[in-house]
């Protein structure tokens, strides 16, 4: 492990941070599964953070300890965000990771503020909690604590295996509080993965985290984020992933088509030329009027696979039912309290209730709603 304090010495372009050498510390991790990965470590002066209020997003308030995605994920919109941090859009993005190490204990105290109401908090909305520098970093445990202990609402999407090392921690905030989680799979196709999620586990094994949340009695929902135009959109694919899905024990699934953000749009541009580059005119075209694709391929997308989940039969529609408001927090995580919510908790899951809500406003296979055009959240 390495451990240089800007200032130190003259930066060169890879180590400068742009919060200067009294705000960050670069630092780089031992292990192959770093290599070429620079860390800039900060200290952040919030950890809540509001979603904008034209955001159309359903929850308000995320929580992002990092910034930057060894995941790689050709498409990712954070892309665009870490351009104007001046750490690059492209490898940047990759190897550039922004570390909130005080992430854990700054959460537990503004959990604990007389002015915090208990809102849902969002989790895996910009960038995935369960990369790999969370290996090393481990923000997630503290993280997960603090808002057990306040018996938190929250909810959590991620591309991550490392999520099942947190699993008893879930466990424990599900018996007194709401939580969500959803695992992002776009497509099965092993090629496609390799190429455009170069940084993940596979799909197969993610779906395997799916299944080992569902046997812990952690309902897990699949977010099919992105589906790919032209090259994971196949009726055949398309069934592959949703069949995957329900074999794997999924409660929902939610089809989210590609969306090309600024900064986003010009890497994976460079990647369809290099690796397709006859799709290069027909993504112009689809994409000619912005971010989004055309509605009425989202909608057809949106059906074909209502239609497959209802065939495979997951999710139940009822699984889509708003959550009641949460109540305030707990003041301390006093046992008799916190044993109190757990027969609350347990008292709720009759047949006729769903045990958690979909996390991020998803679509539950069968109501029919169709996703909103933001598109795609970040796969971690």
């Amino acid at each position: 492990m390495r451990r240089d304090h800007l200032g130190e010495n003259p930066p060169t372009p890879a180590d400068a941070s742009p919060w200067g050498a009294d705000a960050a510390t670069v630092r780089t991790l031992d292990g192959p599964e770093f290599r070429g990965v620079t860390f800039h470590e900060i200290r952040a002066r919030t950890i809540l953070d509001r979603v904008p209020g034209a955001s159309r997003m359903p929850f308000e308030w995320t929580v992002n300890p990092y910034r930057g995605c060894a995941h790689a994920c050709v498409y990712c919109f954070a892309r665009g965000a870490h351009g104007r941090l001046g750490l690059g859009t492209g490898p940047g993005f990759d190897s550039r990771i922004v570390v909130k190490v005080n992430a854990p204990e700054l959460l537990a105290r503004q959990l604990a503020s007389r002015h915090w109401q208990g809102a849902h908090i969002a989790m895996g909305t910009d960038v995935d909690c369960y990369q790999r520098a969370e290996a090393g970093y481990r923000l997630m445990p503290g993280i997960l604590t603090a808002l057990r202990d306040r018996a938190n609402p929250f909810s959590l999407l991620t591309k991550g295996t490392l999520i099942l090392r947190d699993l008893e921690l879930l466990a424990q905030a599900a018996e007194v509080t709401e939580v969500g989680v959803s695992v992002s799979v776009g497509f099965t196709d092993e090629e496609l993965w390799r190429t455009l999620e170069p940084g993940t586990p596979s799909p197969h094994h993610r779906l395997d985290v799916v299944r080992a949340l569902g046997e812990r009695g952690i309902d897990c929902g699949v977010l099919m984020a992105p589906v790919v135009p032209f090259l994971g959109d196949s009726p055949e694919q398309l069934r592959a992933t949703v069949r995957a899905a329900a074999e794997a024990g999924a409660v929902s699934v939610t089809p989210l088509v590609l969306h090309l953000r600024p900064g986003a749009r010009e890497w994976f541009t460079a990647w369809l030329a290099r690796r397709h580059p006859g799709l290069v005119g027909r993504y112009e075209r689809m994409y000619a009027g912005g971010a989004y694709a055309p509605t009425r391929y989202q909608r057809s997308v949106t059906r074909q696979v209502h239609e497959l989940a209802a065939e495979f039969g997951i999710g139940p529609a009822d699984r889509a039912a708003p959550r009641p408001a949460p109540g305030p927090p707990p003041p301390t995580r006093d046992p008799e309290h916190l044993a109190a919510l757990r027969a609350r908790r347990h008292a709720e899951r009759s047949p006729d209730t769903p045990s958690s809500t979909p996390p991020f406003g998803s679509i539950t296979a069968g109501t029919g709603r169709v996703p909103p055009p933001r598109g795609a959240l970040h796969a971690p």
